[in-house]
């Protein structure tokens, strides 16, 4: 539950501080480097696949997979190569998921998303204290520690995936501001249990992160 609420808690905090900040503008665009920090929480879709285990061992068949939330420390860093343009790159400690293969068994993962974005500010280069963005790129995530409660051994294949993001800064003063964004990314491994290849799974998960920016 206060995983869960952790997101929603900060966005408050964000809106609350746009009434009690001062009402100065700051210069925001080309020439920045930035950094952003805060907790990130990872919600996988809904609908994570099936995998056949049929090859396995006898009496298994096909199941659904299930992939639970996670939470971790996240950060990014940027440029700014115009008013209007800029790069960021996210990365995090390794979110560690559990999963459920429906009936059979559960498990976990770790792993690391690294994802490169080209940002657009549609303010940038001007006065205004509430600065929006969104951004296109691509994420690469890197599974390790993959574990099965039965015991047999499983591999989820790294990933190669496209990345949607939105996000929006509040200026506080000339280098800090409150921060808020969320990614969507495109997140298929290919599984193998036992040495046999059993199937896909799709995480395709929302990244919901809050926290402080900082600029150079």
């Amino acid at each position: 539950m206060r995983k869960t609420a952790l997101p929603t808690l900060l966005a408050a905090g964000i809106a609350s501080a746009a009434f009690i900040t001062s009402s100065q503008a700051f210069a925001y665009g080309a020439g920045d480097f930035f950094t952003r920090v805060g907790v990130a929480k990872v919600k996988p879709k809904s609908d994570n696949g099936s995998l056949d285990l049929s090859s396995v061992g006898p009496g298994l068949s096909t199941y659904d997979v299930n992939v639970e939330d996670d939470s971790a420390f996240a950060f990014t860093l940027g440029y700014r190569f115009t008013d209007k343009l800029g790069v960021e790159l996210l990365a995090a400690e390794p979110f560690d998921h559990g999963f459920q293969v429906e009936g059979v068994t559960g498990g976990s993962t770790d792993h690391l998303p690294p994802t490169l974005t080209l940002q657009y500010y549609p303010l940038g280069g001007t006065d205004a204290r509430v600065q929006p963005y969104a951004g296109v790129g691509v994420n690469y995530t890197r599974f390790s520690n993959e574990e099965l409660n039965i015991g047999l051994p499983v591999e989820f294949d790294d990933s190669w995936g496209a990345a949607g993001q939105l996000g929006v800064d509040l200026l506080i003063d000339d280098n800090w501001a409150l921060n808020a964004a969320a990614w969507y990314l495109d997140i298929d491994t290919d599984v193998t249990v036992a040495g046999q290849e059993v199937g896909k799974v799709e995480i395709d998960p929302v990244v919901v992160m809050a926290g402080l920016s900082f600029r150079f």
